[in-house]
């Protein structure tokens, strides 16, 4: 019997020890959403999966659909968004984010969108910003819209644009003030 493989790209969310040597890996995929993979011995320094399956990491990989469990076939390693930003202020951005993910997106619906808007701010959150606390609350109200817990009649248009364009516009005060409780009430109300 053979199954089969997708190949696709994804952000490694955490990763879970099991037995000895092996591993199960939270992966936020672009066409499989978020699913728990598995992989063989991947702890052991021979393992050449190792390195590129560390937490925050863009990568494309392989994924076989066992009979009940997802399995990583190949890897090639893109980009580790934590170990390429470059001050403690960023890195804790790229830990927020992918948390913030973590808390409201679970099952296998792909949303292709979230998934390029997400890699994008990563890497835009990687870099040297001087208005990084309210560009993360833009952020992470976009992920709430995508993921349907805010209606789009509550949020500003800045919020709904281009994730290139955060970077150069001045930000208004009452922007966050109208985005704070929105991301307080879904925090407030998440299951876990």
């Amino acid at each position: 019997m053979s199954y089969q493989t997708y190949t696709t790209e994804a952000i490694v969310c955490g990763t879970f020890n099991r037995n000895t040597a092996d591993r199960s890996y939270l992966l936020f995929t672009r066409e499989a959403g978020m699913l728990y993979a598995a992989a063989r011995s991947v702890r052991e320094e021979r393992s050449r999966q190792r390195m590129a399956l560390q937490d925050f990491s863009l990568v494309r990989v392989s994924l076989i659909r066992g009979k009940s469990s997802w399995k990583i076939g190949s890897i090639e390693p893109r980009t580790n968004f934590f170990s390429t930003a470059h001050t403690k202020e960023a890195r804790g951005s790229v830990v927020v984010l992918t948390k913030f993910l973590r808390r409201f997106y679970g099952g296998e619906q792909p949303l292709v969108e979230l998934f390029d808007y997400l890699k994008e701010a990563l890497r835009l959150l990687a870099t040297d910003l001087k208005t990084r606390d309210e560009l993360e609350k833009i952020i992470q109200a976009r992920l709430l819209y995508e993921l349907g817990y805010v209606d789009v009649k509550v949020l500003p248009p800045m919020v709904l644009g281009d994730i290139g364009s955060l970077n150069q516009i001045a930000l208004d005060p009452s922007l966050l003030a109208a985005i704070t409780p929105l991301i307080d009430k879904a925090v407030a109300l998440s299951h876990l």
